[in-house]
């Protein structure tokens, strides 16, 4: 088989309010976009979920099949097919209220997975986000690892058990993107670059952190970058945090640094090469807000853009 990504995580839909509107649906999870998200990039992925045999599971799959996403089939076990309510504020920003539940079959590792990503509910939920964690290890010897951990604090009763399951995962993993919200429910009262710091300086290669509106940066062995928002008019931020990680992912994946056997060229990224991916990452991102939902562009779309 040919190297691919390999997702595993959370797939949902968002039933999304808006003063004054009627309320709106869209397909989400924050793993499930990112997985979309390259899949719309043209990256061969496969997503690894737990989704039910209803309408809404429905729509999960074949959204992802749109995509050219490939769902595993081992996803479509659990009992229902889980969402969130999304309330959007006067900014665009969003707060969710979630029913979910999370045990999913997971696949043996396989020697051709290029890139494992992982992050959010699947990474602190019981009981599957210990089967996750053993999944992502057993990947790490052949995969680069990805994390995101999308901090949803209403579904984490124990913040000690939540925090050491972040800590498990950005061990393990070679790149780390984290929002500055995350960093405040894991470190509160901490600068985000001393956590970043800290993080780095336990085997990551690259740490990378939003701050919304305010741009993001990133660290490396070789140095440090910060990079400012793409400037458009914000329809809504669902999914912009998910769109920053696949872009980031994209672009390392075109410098060639992604697969265990890369795994010394990407800890020696340069600075040069770090700040064009950050680049892409927050172009990925903008095009994605100026839409309603997680709506993340197609490879046309994100180039002609990159382009100008």
């Amino acid at each position: 088989m040919n190297p691919y990504a390999l997702v595993v995580g959370e797939a949902l839909v968002d039933v999304v309010h808006r003063k004054g509107a009627p309320a709106v649906e869209h397909v989400g999870g924050s793993p499930l976009n990112v997985a979309v998200g390259l899949g719309r990039l043209e990256r061969p992925v496969r997503f690894v979920t737990g989704i039910g045999r209803d309408p809404r599971g429905t729509r999960i799959a074949d959204h992802l099949a749109a995509s050219g996403v490939h769902l595993e089939p081992e996803s479509v076990t659990a009992e229902r097919t889980a969402s969130a309510i999304a309330t959007i504020d006067g900014t665009g920003a969003a707060t969710y209220d979630f029913d979910i539940t999370w045990d999913p079959v997971l696949p043996e590792p396989d020697p051709s997975v290029l890139l494992v990503h992982t992050g959010s509910i699947a990474a602190v939920l019981e009981p599957g986000c210990e089967k996750v964690a053993d999944l992502v290890a057993h990947q790490a010897p052949t995969a680069t690892v990805s994390f995101d951990p999308n901090v949803r604090p209403a579904l984490i009763a124990d913040a000690a058990a939540g925090r050491a399951r972040i800590d498990r995962l950005v061990d393990t993993a070679d790149v780390v993107k984290v929002s500055d919200e995350d960093l405040a429910w894991y470190a509160p009262g901490r600068d985000p670059v001393d956590v970043a710091q800290d993080w780095l300086s336990r085997g990551p290669a690259i740490v990378a952190v939003t701050h919304g509106g305010k741009g993001a940066f990133a660290l490396c062995r070789a140095g440090d970058v910060t990079v400012d928002v793409v400037r458009v008019e914000v329809i809504d931020t669902v999914g912009a945090g998910d769109a920053f990680t696949t872009g980031l992912l994209d672009a390392l994946w075109s410098l060639g640094l992604l697969g265990a056997e890369r795994r010394g060229d990407l800890r020696d990224i340069s600075v040069v090469d770090l700040r064009w991916a950050m680049d892409i990452a927050a172009v990925t991102a903008g095009l994605t807000v100026a839409r309603a939902g997680a709506d993340l562009p197609s490879r046309d779309e994100r180039d002609r853009a990159v382009r100008g």
